[in-house]
């Protein structure tokens, strides 16, 4: 029930007294800024019918903060919540409680994260020797037999249905200036 106390609070914002900044506007003769628009949202969603496992809620004050928070269930079936503020700072999101990393996987996750940085200097690397359009060049996609025998089947079908439509278009255009002349004749004779 929070959706309506924000709602009625927004409306409040948006419905208060501005009478004294008119004179304001009137005597530096510019264009008065836009009135803020508030607004508040909130969702909760699942994979299935009566299953929720994610939600979301949103305020912002119409003048460019927003403040939220979503909930979702983690890999290991708990509940993680962020909440957030945006503003023209930028985005500052605050996690609930950071999962822990599990002591019997301390060593694995160690080696894993030294083979992921390894890889990732090789890459960086290659990368610098080969510039990208030369790599995107050689990981280019080829088209298989199966894709362009498709491809060619495809456009012979347009072909069809494009000639199908001219003539359909052609045989409707000589049916209007028949009903056209004949309405004419029928305006002459009267």
């Amino acid at each position: 029930m929070l959706y309506p106390t924000l709602l009625l609070a927004s409306l409040a914002l948006v419905s208060c007294d501005v009478s004294h900044l008119q004179g304001q506007y009137e005597e530096h003769e510019t264009t008065p800024a836009p009135p803020p628009k508030p607004y508040v949202f909130s969702y909760t969603a699942g994979r299935y019918p009566g299953h929720t496992d994610r939600q979301h809620t949103e305020v912002s004050d119409g003048s460019g903060v927003v403040k939220g928070s979503f909930s979702y269930v983690d890999p290991r079936q708990k509940v993680r919540t962020v909440e957030y503020v945006a503003d023209k700072e930028g985005f500052h999101p605050v996690l609930s409680d950071e999962p822990p990393e599990h002591p019997a996987d301390s060593e694995s996750v160690a080696k894993a994260k030294d083979r992921h940085y390894q890889l990732y200097a090789k890459i960086a690397e290659d990368h610098a020797q080969h510039p990208y359009p030369d790599a995107q060049a050689a990981n280019a996609p080829r088209e298989s037999a199966a894709v362009a025998a498709a491809r060619a089947k495809h456009a012979q079908l347009f072909r069809v249905i494009a000639e199908q439509h001219a003539r359909i278009a052609a045989e409707r255009e000589a049916l209007l200036r028949e009903e056209e002349e004949k309405q004419h004749l029928q305006e002459l004779g009267q």
